[in-house]
């Protein structure tokens, strides 16, 4: 009897401690309270790491810490860090404390000051770095691409799987999602009365198609960008196949199957895939990296004088029996008036759904709707008009108007936030994350769905 009472007594101090641990654990997370997120900034030696604070966030502290090796790369990052702090208009409030260093991993990992790696810069060793900062318990928000190769994409899969063990987060930055066409395009193809159904389509004419143009001089928060020398190496930087790419298919999964999470060994099969060169003399060169020398790791890449970058690539593949074709150009500079450009269209069996950004566009990307050649006119308008109030329940103020070919889509001025904008977006949506404690059920197989898309494809196109 005395044992019985001993036994209930031991079980239910058991349970009080499990209850009172749970709830430790629950206090331990993240709240969403102000300056709990303490940012580690590792290496950034690509602007998208500072572009994470153009703005500040109220959940962010303003102290950061920077890990980086001695450098341009790093003295780039904190001008551009300082021009947003020193800014009339919003400026900013952030204090970098810097580390530089050969060492600056192993002392960013022995300090551990922050809860959230940034990392967004070399692509050689960023997946070690990932992984490495998730078994130290950091969560990670990395830039694209995350993997740049076969191997890189098996350590990615164990990144994965440490982040889910030890209770962390590991996301991507895919700033694409919150470009406002974008997200139209996606709205519009889950109106069946407008869109149907998204055709299968056939490698020689695929459902969906996405195509990239991007320049190696550009201008970013109103300076010239001045790029690192290793970006034009694609041991380092990666090919373009492996990377703008990842956008592409990650607008592909999150468009043609929102929600649904995909199982790379089943789903996703590479039709075809091809890379080419994108050649630079060396006064473009010198232009976009002040440097008026190939570095030495550079020169096996240079022939007749030219720099010879794989920065173009093509990937044909069938993602869940649909055919999709995704295209990455590189071009040196832009058309006077011109920047980075988005192609896409999603064919459907009532309308394509098409996004232009060319010079009739006034390069502004803009968003058609433009029913099948077998459509009845009046029947198709009637269904658009009917359903448009969907899409304005989202988004006010978008409308649309009638053309020769179908319908454009008028979006006002304020949804047109600029890509840079799309930083603080994303960042945003992962500190939402932070505070749910996980990402969507979808977001981690679909992450890695899209880098096994880059690298398997990578394979096809050099013939391995």
């Amino acid at each position: 009897m005395i044992s019985n009472k001993v036994s209930v007594i031991v079980l239910a101090l058991l349970t009080m401690m499990a209850v009172y641990s749970c709830n430790t654990e629950k206090k331990a997370g993240f709240t969403g309270a102000e300056g709990e997120v303490k940012l580690i900034t590792l290496d950034p030696g690509h602007f998208h790491a500072a572009l994470v604070q153009k703005n500040m966030y109220p959940q962010v502290h303003q102290d950061v810490f920077v890990y980086a090796p001695a450098g341009d790369d790093l003295n780039e990052h904190l001008k551009r860090i300082d021009s947003y702090n020193d800014r009339t208009e919003a400026p900013t409030g952030w204090k970098e404390f810097v580390y530089q260093g050969d060492d600056f991993f192993a002392k960013m990992i022995a300090e551990k000051k922050g809860n959230v790696m940034v990392t967004s810069g070399n692509n050689h060793k960023k997946t070690e770095y990932i992984k490495a900062a998730l078994d130290a318990g950091i969560n990670v928000l990395a830039d694209k691409p995350m993997a740049i190769n076969t191997e890189n994409f098996e350590l990615l899969k164990q990144a994965f799987e440490t982040a889910k063990q030890n209770n962390l987060l590991l996301f991507d930055i895919m700033t694409e999602r919150f470009e406002v066409t974008t997200m139209l395009q996606r709205e519009f193809s889950m109106l069946p009365e407008v869109f149907g159904t998204l055709e299968k389509g056939t490698p020689e004419n695929p459902s969906v198609t996405k195509e990239s143009v991007h320049h190696f001089f550009k201008y970013v928060s109103g300076a010239p960008l001045k790029r690192p020398a290793w970006f034009y190496d694609v041991e380092q930087q990666g090919e373009g196949i492996v990377d703008v790419t990842t956008h592409l298919v990650d607008l592909v999964q999150w468009e043609c199957f929102p929600e649904v999470i995909l199982d790379y060994t089943k789903d996703v099969n590479i039709v075809s895939a091809k890379r080419w060169t994108t050649d630079l003399n060396r006064e473009q060169f010198a232009l976009s990296t002040a440097l008026d020398e190939y570095p030495d790791f550079l020169k096996k890449n240079v022939h007749d004088d030219l720099l010879c970058v794989y920065s173009n690539g093509e990937i044909v593949y069938t993602l869940k029996g649909v055919h999709a074709k995704v295209v990455v150009i590189w071009n040196f500079m832009a058309p006077e008036g011109a920047g980075d450009t988005h192609y896409s269209i999603m064919r459907g069996t009532h309308a394509s759904l098409i996004i232009r950004q060319g010079a009739e566009q006034g390069y502004v990307p803009t968003l058609y709707i433009e029913p099948v050649a077998s459509a009845d006119a009046a029947a198709f308008e009637k269904a658009l008009i009917s359903n448009i109030s969907k899409v304005q329940a989202k988004f006010p103020d978008v409308d649309i108007k009638k053309l020769e070919t179908g319908w454009e889509v008028l979006v006002p001025e304020k949804y047109h936030n600029g890509h840079e904008a799309h930083f603080g977006q994303v960042a945003e949506r992962f500190l939402q994350y932070l505070v749910d404690g996980k990402l969507p059920d979808w977001e981690v197989p679909n992450m890695i769905a899209k880098y096994y898309t880059t690298a398997k494809a990578l394979e096809v196109a050099k013939g391995n």
